[in-house]
Protein backbone atom coordinates (compact mmCIF):
# COMPACT_ATOMS: atom_id res chain seq x y z
CA UNK A 1 0.00 0.00 0.00
CA UNK A 2 2.90 2.37 1.34
CA UNK A 3 4.49 1.59 -2.52
CA UNK A 4 1.63 2.33 -4.30
CA UNK A 5 1.31 5.89 -2.87
CA UNK A 6 4.49 6.73 -3.58
CA UNK A 7 4.47 5.83 -6.55
CA UNK A 8 1.31 7.83 -7.10
CA UNK A 9 3.06 10.52 -5.43
CA UNK A 10 6.06 10.40 -7.80
CA UNK A 11 3.72 10.19 -10.99
CA UNK A 12 2.16 13.22 -9.44
CA UNK A 13 5.22 15.73 -9.00
CA UNK A 14 6.11 14.37 -12.54
CA UNK A 15 3.48 15.28 -14.04
CA UNK A 16 3.28 18.65 -12.08
CA UNK A 17 6.84 19.63 -12.92
CA UNK A 18 6.45 19.15 -16.90
CA UNK A 19 3.39 20.83 -16.99
CA UNK A 20 5.46 23.80 -14.86
CA UNK A 21 7.85 23.49 -17.69
CA UNK A 22 5.63 23.77 -20.69
CA UNK A 23 3.72 26.69 -19.50
CA UNK A 24 7.08 28.29 -18.79
CA UNK A 25 8.36 27.44 -22.53
CA UNK A 26 4.90 28.80 -24.01
CA UNK A 27 5.30 31.85 -22.02
CA UNK A 28 8.20 32.41 -23.45
CA UNK A 29 10.34 31.98 -20.50
CA UNK A 30 12.36 29.60 -22.39
CA UNK A 31 15.61 30.13 -19.28
CA UNK A 32 13.45 28.95 -16.70
CA UNK A 33 12.02 26.05 -18.69
CA UNK A 34 15.64 24.94 -19.08
CA UNK A 35 16.36 25.53 -15.35
CA UNK A 36 13.19 23.34 -14.59
CA UNK A 37 13.89 20.63 -17.10
CA UNK A 38 17.55 20.38 -15.54
CA UNK A 39 16.32 19.90 -12.40
CA UNK A 40 13.73 17.06 -13.61
CA UNK A 41 16.80 15.51 -15.07
CA UNK A 42 19.38 15.36 -11.97
CA UNK A 43 18.34 12.45 -10.05
CA UNK A 44 18.16 9.90 -13.26
CA UNK A 45 18.45 11.70 -16.93
CA UNK A 46 18.00 8.59 -18.28
CA UNK A 47 14.91 7.44 -16.82
CA UNK A 48 12.21 6.38 -19.95
CA UNK A 49 9.87 8.55 -17.33
CA UNK A 50 12.33 11.60 -17.68
CA UNK A 51 12.05 11.88 -21.70
CA UNK A 52 9.53 14.64 -21.36
CA UNK A 53 12.08 16.62 -20.16
CA UNK A 54 14.84 16.10 -22.56
CA UNK A 55 12.36 16.75 -25.36
CA UNK A 56 11.63 20.30 -23.75
CA UNK A 57 15.07 21.04 -23.00
CA UNK A 58 16.14 20.07 -26.71
CA UNK A 59 13.05 22.57 -27.64
CA UNK A 60 13.85 25.69 -24.98
CA UNK A 61 17.33 25.57 -25.95
CA UNK A 62 17.17 26.16 -29.21
CA UNK A 63 14.24 28.82 -28.62
CA UNK A 64 16.85 30.89 -26.28
CA UNK A 65 19.39 30.60 -28.45
CA UNK A 66 17.42 31.83 -31.68
CA UNK A 67 16.30 34.88 -29.37
CA UNK A 68 19.36 36.07 -27.95
CA UNK A 69 21.39 35.66 -31.59
CA UNK A 70 18.48 37.55 -33.00
CA UNK A 71 18.68 40.27 -30.26
CA UNK A 72 22.53 41.15 -30.54
CA UNK A 73 22.12 41.15 -34.18
CA UNK A 74 19.86 44.29 -33.92
CA UNK A 75 22.35 45.79 -31.03
CA UNK A 76 25.34 45.31 -33.26
CA UNK A 77 23.53 46.95 -36.38
CA UNK A 78 22.61 49.65 -34.13
CA UNK A 79 26.35 50.94 -33.70
CA UNK A 80 25.32 52.05 -29.97
CA UNK A 81 27.83 52.34 -27.43
CA UNK A 82 25.46 52.24 -25.06
CA UNK A 83 24.44 48.51 -26.13
CA UNK A 84 27.82 47.46 -25.11
CA UNK A 85 26.76 46.35 -21.62
CA UNK A 86 23.74 44.54 -23.40
CA UNK A 87 25.65 43.04 -25.47
CA UNK A 88 28.36 41.32 -22.96
CA UNK A 89 25.56 39.89 -21.40
CA UNK A 90 23.86 38.50 -24.05
CA UNK A 91 27.14 36.68 -24.56
CA UNK A 92 27.49 35.57 -21.11
CA UNK A 93 24.09 33.87 -20.82
CA UNK A 94 24.75 32.34 -24.52
CA UNK A 95 27.99 30.96 -22.96
CA UNK A 96 26.53 30.21 -19.69
CA UNK A 97 23.63 28.17 -20.83
CA UNK A 98 25.67 25.89 -22.71
CA UNK A 99 27.97 25.29 -19.86
CA UNK A 100 24.84 24.74 -17.47
CA UNK A 101 23.18 22.11 -20.49
CA UNK A 102 26.98 20.55 -21.12
CA UNK A 103 27.24 19.09 -17.51
CA UNK A 104 24.23 16.71 -18.24
CA UNK A 105 24.92 15.32 -21.85
CA UNK A 106 24.98 13.00 -23.30
CA UNK A 107 21.12 13.25 -23.18
CA UNK A 108 19.19 10.11 -25.31
CA UNK A 109 15.73 10.31 -27.27
CA UNK A 110 15.17 6.90 -26.32
CA UNK A 111 12.17 6.52 -29.20
CA UNK A 112 13.81 8.08 -32.21
CA UNK A 113 17.06 6.10 -30.97
CA UNK A 114 19.11 9.50 -31.06
CA UNK A 115 20.71 11.83 -28.62
CA UNK A 116 18.91 15.29 -28.32
CA UNK A 117 20.48 18.25 -30.09
CA UNK A 118 21.62 21.02 -29.02
CA UNK A 119 23.86 22.65 -31.40
CA UNK A 120 26.80 24.81 -29.09
CA UNK A 121 28.85 27.67 -30.71
CA UNK A 122 32.19 28.77 -29.05
CA UNK A 123 31.48 32.58 -28.01
CA UNK A 124 35.15 33.13 -26.60
CA UNK A 125 36.54 35.93 -28.89
CA UNK A 126 32.92 37.93 -29.16
CA UNK A 127 33.21 37.28 -25.55
CA UNK A 128 36.47 38.85 -25.07
CA UNK A 129 35.87 41.60 -27.59
CA UNK A 130 32.53 42.47 -26.10
CA UNK A 131 34.39 42.82 -22.97
CA UNK A 132 37.06 45.08 -24.16
CA UNK A 133 34.27 47.49 -25.83
CA UNK A 134 32.44 47.68 -22.96
CA UNK A 135 35.52 48.38 -20.56
CA UNK A 136 36.35 51.38 -23.00
CA UNK A 137 33.30 52.73 -22.89
CA UNK A 138 32.81 52.36 -19.19
CA UNK A 139 36.48 54.46 -18.99
CA UNK A 140 35.47 56.90 -21.34
CA UNK A 141 32.14 57.73 -20.53
CA UNK A 142 32.46 57.63 -16.98
CA UNK A 143 35.87 60.30 -17.20
CA UNK A 144 33.76 62.27 -18.85
CA UNK A 145 30.83 62.43 -16.29
CA UNK A 146 33.31 62.86 -13.60
CA UNK A 147 33.24 67.16 -14.54
CA UNK A 148 29.09 67.43 -14.02
CA UNK A 149 28.09 68.70 -10.90
CA UNK A 150 25.42 66.59 -10.78
CA UNK A 151 25.67 64.39 -7.80
CA UNK A 152 22.95 62.01 -9.12
CA UNK A 153 25.19 61.61 -12.44
CA UNK A 154 28.62 61.23 -9.87
CA UNK A 155 26.82 58.43 -8.23
CA UNK A 156 25.87 56.84 -11.15
CA UNK A 157 28.99 57.41 -12.62
CA UNK A 158 30.60 55.47 -9.32
CA UNK A 159 28.42 52.82 -9.99
CA UNK A 160 29.85 52.32 -13.58
CA UNK A 161 33.13 52.01 -12.64
CA UNK A 162 32.57 49.87 -9.46
CA UNK A 163 30.77 47.56 -11.82
CA UNK A 164 34.15 48.08 -14.47
CA UNK A 165 36.20 47.70 -11.65
CA UNK A 166 34.69 43.95 -11.38
CA UNK A 167 34.53 43.60 -14.66
CA UNK A 168 38.31 44.20 -15.49
CA UNK A 169 40.05 44.32 -12.20
CA UNK A 170 42.96 46.99 -12.03
CA UNK A 171 42.01 48.60 -15.18
CA UNK A 172 44.02 51.72 -16.09
CA UNK A 173 43.24 54.36 -12.99
CA UNK A 174 39.80 53.72 -11.89
CA UNK A 175 40.83 52.29 -8.44
CA UNK A 176 41.29 56.29 -8.49
CA UNK A 177 38.27 57.34 -10.36
CA UNK A 178 36.37 55.08 -7.95
CA UNK A 179 37.93 57.74 -5.06
CA UNK A 180 37.10 61.11 -7.07
CA UNK A 181 33.42 59.83 -7.69
CA UNK A 182 32.79 58.67 -4.39
CA UNK A 183 33.95 62.70 -3.06
CA UNK A 184 31.70 64.40 -5.67
CA UNK A 185 28.87 62.30 -5.51
CA UNK A 186 28.80 62.85 -1.59
CA UNK A 187 26.75 65.41 -0.23
CA UNK A 188 28.93 67.28 2.74
CA UNK A 189 26.69 68.64 5.71
CA UNK A 190 28.19 71.48 8.06
CA UNK A 191 26.28 71.29 11.45
CA UNK A 192 26.27 74.39 13.38
CA UNK A 193 24.00 75.04 16.50
CA UNK A 194 22.56 78.51 17.73
CA UNK A 195 21.87 79.65 21.03
CA UNK A 196 18.81 81.84 21.12
CA UNK A 197 17.92 81.61 24.62
CA UNK A 198 18.89 83.47 27.64
CA UNK A 199 20.89 80.89 29.27
CA UNK A 200 24.46 79.48 28.81
CA UNK A 201 24.44 76.15 26.83
CA UNK A 202 27.21 73.97 28.35
CA UNK A 203 30.01 73.65 25.81
CA UNK A 204 30.64 69.95 26.56
CA UNK A 205 26.68 69.57 25.67
CA UNK A 206 27.32 71.71 22.73
CA UNK A 207 30.22 69.32 21.68
CA UNK A 208 28.29 66.16 22.40
CA UNK A 209 25.26 67.33 20.40
CA UNK A 210 27.40 68.40 17.33
CA UNK A 211 29.82 65.29 17.52
CA UNK A 212 27.96 63.43 14.55
CA UNK A 213 30.26 60.13 14.55
CA UNK A 214 28.10 59.19 17.54
CA UNK A 215 24.89 59.57 15.89
CA UNK A 216 25.69 56.63 13.11
CA UNK A 217 23.23 58.47 10.60
CA UNK A 218 26.52 59.29 7.83
CA UNK A 219 25.40 57.26 5.34
CA UNK A 220 27.14 56.04 1.55
CA UNK A 221 26.13 59.68 0.00
CA UNK A 222 25.85 61.84 3.21
CA UNK A 223 28.81 62.77 5.36
CA UNK A 224 28.13 65.23 8.22
CA UNK A 225 30.76 67.58 10.03
CA UNK A 226 30.85 69.61 13.18
CA UNK A 227 34.01 71.11 12.07
CA UNK A 228 34.99 72.51 8.42
CA UNK A 229 37.34 71.14 6.25
CA UNK A 230 39.15 73.37 4.15
CA UNK A 231 39.46 70.79 0.88
CA UNK A 232 35.06 70.53 1.03
CA UNK A 233 32.80 72.82 -0.32
CA UNK A 234 30.06 72.23 1.36
CA UNK A 235 26.16 71.19 0.30
CA UNK A 236 23.72 71.74 2.89
CA UNK A 237 23.81 73.25 6.36
CA UNK A 238 22.36 71.43 9.23
CA UNK A 239 21.55 74.23 12.31
CA UNK A 240 20.13 73.35 15.70
CA UNK A 241 18.49 76.67 17.17
CA UNK A 242 18.03 76.45 20.65
CA UNK A 243 14.98 79.11 21.25
CA UNK A 244 14.03 77.89 24.78
CA UNK A 245 15.17 77.05 27.80
CA UNK A 246 13.03 76.76 31.00
CA UNK A 247 14.12 75.12 34.53
CA UNK A 248 11.09 74.69 37.18
CA UNK A 249 12.32 76.15 40.67
CA UNK A 250 13.95 73.71 43.17
CA UNK A 251 10.80 72.10 45.25
CA UNK A 252 10.83 69.42 47.76
CA UNK A 253 7.49 67.94 48.03
CA UNK A 254 6.11 66.12 51.19
CA UNK A 255 3.65 63.50 51.83
CA UNK A 256 2.64 61.12 54.97
CA UNK A 257 0.41 58.57 55.13
CA UNK A 258 0.17 55.09 57.26
CA UNK A 259 0.79 51.59 55.98
CA UNK A 260 -0.79 48.80 57.32
CA UNK A 261 -0.24 45.11 57.61
CA UNK A 262 -1.39 41.90 59.24
CA UNK A 263 1.21 39.70 60.17
CA UNK A 264 1.37 36.59 62.26
CA UNK A 265 1.51 36.39 66.04
CA UNK A 266 1.76 32.72 67.47
CA UNK A 267 -1.13 30.06 67.40
CA UNK A 268 -4.34 29.61 69.63
CA UNK A 269 -6.48 26.54 70.24
CA UNK A 270 -9.39 26.25 67.77
CA UNK A 271 -12.41 25.98 69.63
CA UNK A 272 -16.00 25.10 68.18
CA UNK A 273 -19.10 26.96 69.18
CA UNK A 274 -19.56 25.57 72.34
CA UNK A 275 -15.77 26.18 73.24
CA UNK A 276 -14.20 23.15 72.74
CA UNK A 277 -11.18 22.50 71.15
CA UNK A 278 -11.57 21.13 67.89
CA UNK A 279 -9.74 17.72 66.92
CA UNK A 280 -8.40 16.74 63.13
CA UNK A 281 -9.45 13.39 61.95
CA UNK A 282 -6.33 11.56 63.65
CA UNK A 283 -7.77 12.79 67.04
CA UNK A 284 -4.76 15.87 67.15
CA UNK A 285 -6.10 19.30 68.69
CA UNK A 286 -6.04 21.54 66.13
CA UNK A 287 -5.08 25.19 66.33
CA UNK A 288 -5.03 28.77 64.17
CA UNK A 289 -2.85 31.60 63.84
CA UNK A 290 -2.68 34.23 65.81
CA UNK A 291 -2.91 37.69 63.43
CA UNK A 292 -1.96 41.12 64.58
CA UNK A 293 -1.58 44.71 62.49
CA UNK A 294 1.57 47.19 62.47
CA UNK A 295 1.40 49.75 61.74
CA UNK A 296 4.11 52.34 60.07
CA UNK A 297 3.64 56.31 59.67
CA UNK A 298 5.79 57.33 56.45
CA UNK A 299 6.96 60.47 55.96
CA UNK A 300 7.84 61.28 52.17
CA UNK A 301 9.86 63.61 50.51
CA UNK A 302 10.10 64.03 46.58
CA UNK A 303 13.25 66.36 45.19
CA UNK A 304 11.25 67.81 41.92
CA UNK A 305 13.13 69.75 39.04
CA UNK A 306 13.12 69.50 35.42
CA UNK A 307 13.48 71.30 32.46
CA UNK A 308 12.50 71.56 29.13
CA UNK A 309 14.32 73.00 26.04
CA UNK A 310 12.37 73.77 23.03
CA UNK A 311 14.60 73.69 19.54
CA UNK A 312 14.27 74.24 15.89
CA UNK A 313 16.24 71.88 13.76
CA UNK A 314 16.66 73.86 10.15
CA UNK A 315 17.82 72.24 7.18
CA UNK A 316 19.54 74.51 4.57
CA UNK A 317 20.33 74.28 1.04
CA UNK A 318 24.16 76.21 0.82
CA UNK A 319 23.94 76.47 -2.88
CA UNK A 320 21.47 78.60 -2.99
CA UNK A 321 21.11 79.89 0.61
CA UNK A 322 17.19 78.90 0.99
CA UNK A 323 16.18 77.04 4.08
CA UNK A 324 14.77 73.83 2.86
CA UNK A 325 12.61 72.76 5.47
CA UNK A 326 12.49 73.20 9.13
CA UNK A 327 11.38 70.73 12.25
CA UNK A 328 10.65 71.12 15.94
CA UNK A 329 12.53 69.58 18.89
CA UNK A 330 10.95 69.57 22.59
CA UNK A 331 13.08 68.14 25.06
CA UNK A 332 12.09 67.48 28.65
CA UNK A 333 14.54 66.40 31.43
CA UNK A 334 12.96 65.74 35.47
CA UNK A 335 15.17 65.27 38.31
CA UNK A 336 13.05 63.16 40.45
CA UNK A 337 14.65 61.96 43.76
CA UNK A 338 12.33 60.42 47.01
CA UNK A 339 13.46 59.70 50.45
CA UNK A 340 11.91 59.04 53.46
CA UNK A 341 11.45 58.12 56.98
CA UNK A 342 9.07 56.55 59.55
CA UNK A 343 7.17 55.80 63.16
CA UNK A 344 6.31 52.48 63.87
CA UNK A 345 7.32 49.23 62.34
CA UNK A 346 8.83 49.66 58.48
CA UNK A 347 7.86 46.10 57.62
CA UNK A 348 4.10 47.26 57.25
CA UNK A 349 5.55 48.69 54.09
CA UNK A 350 6.43 46.33 50.63
CA UNK A 351 9.99 45.41 50.61
CA UNK A 352 11.05 47.43 47.61
CA UNK A 353 9.99 50.78 49.24
CA UNK A 354 12.87 50.06 52.59
CA UNK A 355 15.61 51.92 49.83
CA UNK A 356 13.74 54.96 50.80
CA UNK A 357 14.14 54.68 54.19
CA UNK A 358 18.44 54.55 53.44
CA UNK A 359 18.52 58.08 51.71
CA UNK A 360 19.08 61.37 53.00
CA UNK A 361 18.27 64.65 51.40
CA UNK A 362 20.85 65.42 48.56
CA UNK A 363 22.20 68.62 46.52
CA UNK A 364 19.75 69.83 43.69
CA UNK A 365 21.83 69.82 40.28
CA UNK A 366 22.65 72.79 39.09
CA UNK A 367 20.69 74.58 36.19
CA UNK A 368 24.34 73.58 33.89
CA UNK A 369 24.02 70.01 35.26
CA UNK A 370 20.16 69.80 34.23
CA UNK A 371 20.59 70.98 30.55
CA UNK A 372 23.73 69.10 30.09
CA UNK A 373 21.47 65.95 31.67
CA UNK A 374 18.92 66.48 28.80
CA UNK A 375 21.38 65.82 26.23
CA UNK A 376 20.54 62.28 25.59
CA UNK A 377 17.05 62.88 24.61
CA UNK A 378 17.62 65.72 22.65
CA UNK A 379 20.26 64.10 20.47
CA UNK A 380 17.85 60.61 20.19
CA UNK A 381 14.81 63.11 18.54
CA UNK A 382 17.83 65.38 17.06
CA UNK A 383 18.46 61.42 15.23
CA UNK A 384 14.67 60.52 14.74
CA UNK A 385 14.12 64.02 12.74
CA UNK A 386 17.60 63.73 10.86
CA UNK A 387 16.94 60.04 9.38
CA UNK A 388 13.18 60.87 8.53
CA UNK A 389 13.93 64.00 6.45
CA UNK A 390 17.03 63.56 3.88
CA UNK A 391 18.57 66.49 2.31
CA UNK A 392 18.24 65.61 -1.10
CA UNK A 393 15.18 63.75 -1.78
Amino acid sequence: MKRTILLLLTLFLFSCGVKQTQSMLSNGDYDGAIERALDGLRTNKNAKGNQDYVYLLEEAFAKAKERDLNNLSLLIKEKNPSNFEKIYNLYIQLHTRQDKIRGVLPLKLLKENRNALFPFSDYSNELVASKADLSTYLYDNSKKQLSSKNKLILRQTYDDLVYLDKLNPDYKNVRELIDIAKFKGTDFVFVSSKNETNMVIPARLQDDLLDFSTYGINDKWTEYHNKKQNDISYDFALVVNFREIKISPEQVREKQFIKEKQIKDGTKPLLDSNGIQVKDSEGKPMVVDVMKTITANIYEFTQFKSVQTTAKVEFHDLNTNQLIDAYPLTSEFVFNYIYANYNGDKSACEQDYFQYFDRRAVPFPTNEQMVYDSGEDIKAKLKAIITGNRFRR
